[in-house]
C-alpha cells in the first residue's frame, strides 16, 4: 500500500455553542436543499436477491479482508517509523528524536492542563501494618476533580525513602487490587503511592445512587463512555490519567520522608499504559518498569478482536501507530533514564512485540554507552505480573535506588476493600457533591478558546492521509486489485417484475472488496443516480419498498456495503467485560456495542493508523460515486441515507457540496457537540471523529 504518514493533523477546535448553531445552520440549509422520499412500496423479495458474497458460515473469530487492510496499514507505518529511526547518527539526533516523539505524543493526548493547583491534599485516616502504614489519603488533581489514593509508608526507622508509584490497571476496585504489589515494596524499604484511575473503585462517574453500583462496569466501561467522548472534544482520556500520576509525583515531593531523587514508577496493564506514558512524560521518575502493556502495536491491532476487545480508549491515542511513536516510542522518550520491560509470554499484548520493541530501544541505551540501564524480564504465564518478574522488578529497582539487595519476596497481609476505603461511602461522586466529572472537564476542554482552529471537515478529511479516490483508475477485476485502483467484478443478476438488481464486488486498497448492488429498469431514469447506504449494510429486503418506489420515479439505485459492515462484517461476537454473556442477545447490537466489539475495535484500529473509521466510510461512499460515475458521469447524483447513516451524509456533503441528499421524513441529526456538551453516554461508535466536537463549520 502506498498510503503515507499522517503527520501533522491539525486538531480543529471551536465553542461547543458556536458549532451547535453552525450544525444548526447546516441541517436548515440541507434540508432547504433536498427533496423528499416518497413513502415505500409494498411488496418483499428474498434476501438472496440482496446477496453478493458467499455465506459467511459459522459465527467464530475471523480475519476478515478488513482487519487484513488495518494490519498491513499498521505494518507500513512501522516500517515508515523504523527508517525515520535508522537516520539516527549520533546521540544529538537521538535526543532531538526523543524530543519529536514527546512533542508527538502530547498532542495526542490533547496537551496537559497548563497550571498546578492546590491539591488540597487530606489524609482521611491510616491503618498499622507489620512493618509499615497505610494512610488514606484524597487530593484533587484539578480543582473540584477529586483523586483517592493509597500512600504505604515504611516503619523501618529511615528519616527518608526512596519513593514509588504503582499506577491500577483495569480492577473494579483499583488501587485496592495491587495491595500486594505495594506491600512487596514498601517492605523493601519503599514509600508506595497508589491511585483510583477515573472510573475504577471510589471514583465511578456514573454512580447509581439508589443501586448503589456503577451504570456499567468499573473494569473498562466507565472509560470507553469518557475515553469517546473526549475523542470528539480533541483529546484523550490519557490526558486526565498521566495528570492524576503528574500530581501523584507533586505530593510525594510535599514529603519530607521521601527522596525527591529516586521516584520511580511500575504497574501492569492498564497501569503499564500508565507506567509507560508518565514515565516518558514526567522526568523526575527516574525507574520506569511497565509490565504486561508493551508490545509492538500492529500486532495488537490483529489480535485485539479475539484476545482483548474491551474498549480501552485512553490506550488508542489517535496517531499513535501513523505518527511514528508507538510503544518503541513511548520507551525511547525514557533514554537515557533505567527501564526495565516485564512481559508474559501468554499475553494478550503480544510479546513478540515487547521482545521486538525492546531490543529496538536497547540497541540505543547500548550504542550510546547505557546498556547497563536497560533489562527485559518474561515469565511463562498470562495477563499478570507474574510473582517471578514482581521480583526482577524489585532487584532492578534496589539496584537503581542504591538500597540493599535482596532475594525473595515478602508475605503480604490482604486487607478488604472496606479496610482501604478512603472515603466514607466508598465513592467520591457521594461524599463529595460539589465535585466535578470527567465529563464536565471534557465539556470544558471543547469549548476552552486555546483550543479553537479553523480547520474544517473537508480539510481534515483531504489530509496528507486522503486515498484521492476520485484519481483511481477503473478497471474489470482480473485477480488483484492494485492501490489507487478500483477493480470491479460482476456477480449476476436477479429480477423482480420491471427491475433489474445487477450484482458486482468492487476490489480496492490491495485488500478491500465491497459488495454492491444496482437497482434498475429497461427504461430511462430521467431524476438521475442515487447512492442508497445504511450503518447496517446496504439495502435488503427489508428496504425493498422504498427502493422499488425511487426506481418507479426514475431513478437508478447503488447500494453498498461499507467496510466492516453489512455482508464484509465479522461473523463474530466478542467476549468482553462488560457482556453478561457474548452468547446471548443481539448479535447487530453486540457487533456494534461502543463498549467492547468488533467494530468499536475496528474503530481503534482505524483511529492509531490515523485516518477514522468515519472519513474510512466516507471513502467508501466515493468509491462508489466513482463506480457510478465511470458508468455515467452525465447523470445527477443524490444520496439517500437510511437511520442513523443520514448524519453521514450530511456530513459527507461538506466534503462534497455537489450531491444532493434525498432528505427521509425523518432522521435524527449526530451533533459532536452536542454529545460532548451534554454528556451523551451511548451513540454510534461508526460516527466517532477525533474533533468533531469542535470542527468549524463551513458550507460552500
Amino acid at each position: 500500500m502506498n498510503l503515507r504518514l499522517a503527520y501533522g493533523v491539525a486538531m480543529a477546535m471551536m465553542w461547543v455553542a458556536t458549532a451547535t448553531a453552525q450544525d444548526q445552520s447546516i441541517t436548515n440549509q440541507v434540508k432547504a436543499a433536498t427533496q423528499p422520499l416518497a413513502a415505500p412500496q409494498e411488496g418483499t423479495l428474498p434476501a438472496e436477491a440482496f446477496r453478493v458474497l458467499p455465506p459467511s458460515g459459522a459465527e467464530g473469530p475471523q480475519i476478515t479482508p478488513y482487519l487484513l487492510y488495518q494490519t498491513a496499514l499498521a505494518w507500513n507505518e512501522d516500517a515508515l517509523r523504523r527508517e525515520r529511526w535508522s537516520k539516527v547518527r549520533n546521540e544529538g539526533d537521538l535526543l532531538k528524536l526523543r524530543a519529536e516523539l514527546r512533542a508527538s505524543l502530547l498532542e495526542m493526548i490533547g496537551g496537559l492542563p497548563k497550571k498546578k493547583t492546590d491539591m488540597h491534599a487530606a489524609i482521611t485516616g491510616s491503618i498499622t501494618a507489620a512493618g509499615f502504614h497505610i494512610e488514606k489519603l484524597i487530593y484533587q488533581s484539578l480543582p473540584g476533580f477529586y483523586v483517592t489514593a493509597l500512600v504505604y509508608v515504611p516503619d523501618n526507622g529511615d528519616k527518608v525513602h526512596p519513593a514509588i508509584l504503582v499506577p491500577a490497571g483495569h480492577a473494579s476496585n483499583g488501587k485496592d487490587h495491587y495491595q500486594a504489589l505495594c506491600q512487596r515494596l514498601v517492605l523493601r524499604g519503599y514509600l508506595v503511592i497508589s491511585w483510583d484511575p477515573v472510573g475504577q473503585g471510589e471514583r465511578s462517574q456514573f454512580w447509581d445512587l439508589k443501586a448503589k453500583k456503577s451504570r456499567y462496569n468499573l473494569v473498562c466501561a466507565e472509560h470507553a463512555v469518557m475515553g469517546n467522548l473526549a475523542y470528539l472534544a480533541g483529546t484523550n482520556l490519557a490526558r486526565w490519567e498521566i495528570w492524576d500520576g503528574m500530581r501523584a509525583v507533586d505530593y510525594l515531593l510535599t514529603r519530607r520522608d521521601v527522596d525527591g531523587e529516586r521516584i520511580s514508577i511500575t504497574g501492569t496493564s492498564g497501569g503499564g499504559f500508565q507506567t509507560a506514558l508518565l514515565g516518558a512524560l514526567d522526568e523526575r521518575i527516574k525507574v520506569v518498569i511497565p509490565s504486561c502493556y508493551i508490545t509492538a502495536l500492529p500486532m495488537r491491532a490483529e489480535n485485539r478482536i479475539f484476545a482483548d476487545p474491551d474498549s480501552d480508549p485512553e490506550q488508542d491515542l489517535f496517531g499513535l501507530i501513523s505518527k511514528g511513536v508507538d510503544h518503541a516510542g513511548m520507551l525511547l522518550m525514557l533514554y537515557p533514564r533505567a527501564m526495565m520491560v516485564a512481559a508474559a509470554t501468554l499475553d494478550s499484548f503480544p510479546v513478540q512485540g515487547a521482545r521486538s520493541t525492546y531490543s529496538e530501544v536497547s540497541s540505543f541505551y547500548k550504542r550510546f554507552g547505557h546498556g547497563d540501564r536497560v533489562e527485559f524480564v518474561e515469565s511463562y504465564n498470562r495477563h499478570e505480573y507474574s510473582l517471578s518478574n514482581q521480583e526482577a522488578a524489585l532487584r532492578f529497582l534496589d539496584r537503581f535506588n542504591g538500597t540493599p539487595m535482596r532475594h525473595g519476596l515478602a508475605a503480604v497481609t490482604e486487607f478488604s476493600d472496606d479496610d482501604l476505603r478512603v472515603t466514607k461511602s466508598g465513592q467520591v461522586l457521594v461524599d463529595y457533591p460539589e465535585s466535578r466529572t470527567l465529563l464536565q472537564l471534557i465539556a470544558a476542554y471543547s469549548v476552552d478558546p486555546s483550543h479553537r482552529s479553523l480547520k474544517t471537515l473537508a480539510e481534515l478529511y483531504r489530509d496528507e492521509m486522503d486515498p484521492d479516490v476520485a484519481s483511481w483508475a477503473v478497471r474489470p477485476y482480473a485477480g488483484s486489485a492494485p492501490p489507487m485502483e478500483l477493480r470491479w467484478e460482476a456477480r449476476g443478476s436477479y429480477t423482480a417484475g420491471k427491475v433489474h438488481i445487477d450484482r458486482y464486488v468492487l476490489h480496492h486498497s490491495t485488500y478491500l472488496e465491497m459488495p454492491l448492488l444496482h437497482f434498475h429498469s429497461e427504461a430511462r431514469h430521467p431524476k438521475g443516480t442515487v447512492l442508497w447506504f445504511s450503518l447496517d449494510g446496504k439495502a435488503s429486503e427489508k428496504d425493498w419498498p422504498q427502493v422499488s418506489r425511487l426506481v418507479s420515479e426514475g431513478y437508478e439505485v447503488f447500494s453498498f456495503d461499507f467496510r466492516g459492515l453489512g455482508e464484509t462484517r465479522m461473523n463474530y461476537r466478542v467476549d468482553f467485560s462488560d457482556a453478561s454473556s457474548p452468547a446471548q442477545g443481539d448479535f447487530d447490537q453486540a457487533y456494534v456495542n461502543p463498549r467492547g466489539s468488533v467494530l468499536s475495535d475496528y474503530v481503534y484500529n482505524s483511529l492509531l493508523t490515523g485516518r477514522p473509521y468515519f472519513l474510512q466510510l466516507m471513502d467508501d461512499i466515493k468509491i462508489a460515486e466513482l463506480f457510478v460515475l465511470n458508468r455515467d458521469p452525465h447523470l445527477p447524483l443524490s444520496l439517500a441515507a437510511s437511520g442513523e447513516a443520514y448524519s453521514l451524509a450530511i456530513r459527507f456533503q461538506q466534503v462534497d457540496p455537489h450531491v444532493t441528499i434525498l432528505a427521509p421524513a425523518s432522521a435524527p441529526i449526530l451533533n459532536w457537540s452536542t454529545l460532548v456538551a451534554q454528556g451523551q453516554e451511548q451513540w454510534p461508535i461508526a460516527l466517532l471523529m477525533p474533533s468533531g466536537a469542535t470542527l468549524q463549520a463551513r458550507l460552500k
